[in-house]
């Protein structure tokens, strides 16, 4: 429900309120993002024992050169605070998938470092995970929608890359 008077009689310098367009577009998006990042956890969840966030990580040190990342790396590269990769990366060497190890050149550094375990985790859930990604979202568009949803998205997250010395990074916090 819009309850915000129409976009045409904001005043000047007030709020731009979405149109009735605008507002479908927006609540549609988060109705689908909210039901994928669900959809992909609980295969994840069902399938690995892991969530999705965590299979994310394992998947960017699978992806680095000698699977292997410094903690501020893989908090920047996954977009996620410091204190919520700890208690990720502490899971993740439960199970074995992960080892951490200090940081030569920084006595407060440390690396986050896939073991072979862990590769082997992936091998054999990555298949699974990449049908449901299939399932859920290419198999339901065509080559021209999922072209659109690439530069849409990029275009959104480029606008959204934080800069400067004052911005709000997750992984400074």
């Amino acid at each position: 429900m819009n309850t915000a008077p129409a976009a045409s009689s904001a005043p000047a310098g007030g709020p731009r309120w979405l149109t009735d367009e605008e507002q479908r577009v927006w609540r549609s998006y988060i109705e689908a993002a909210t039901l994928l990042e669900d959809h992909l956890d609980r295969q994840l969840q069902r399938d690995a024992g892991m969530p999705h966030v965590y299979y994310g990580l394992l998947v960017k040190l699978a992806e680095s050169p000698h699977r292997r990342l410094r903690m501020t790396e893989l908090a920047m590269s996954a977009k996620i605070t410091r204190s919520r990769l700890s208690h990720a990366i502490a899971r993740l060497e439960k199970s074995g998938w992960v080892r951490r190890e200090d940081c030569p050149s920084d006595k407060r550094g440390q690396f986050a470092v896939l073991t072979d375990e862990g590769q082997e985790v992936l091998d054999r859930h990555a298949p699974g995970h990449v049908d449901a990604v299939r399932q859920a979202v290419f198999d339901r568009l065509t080559p021209e929608q999922q072209k659109s949803l690439g530069e849409i998205m990029r275009i959104v997250a480029e606008g959204l890359q934080p800069n400067g010395a004052g911005a709000d990074l997750p992984w400074l916090r």
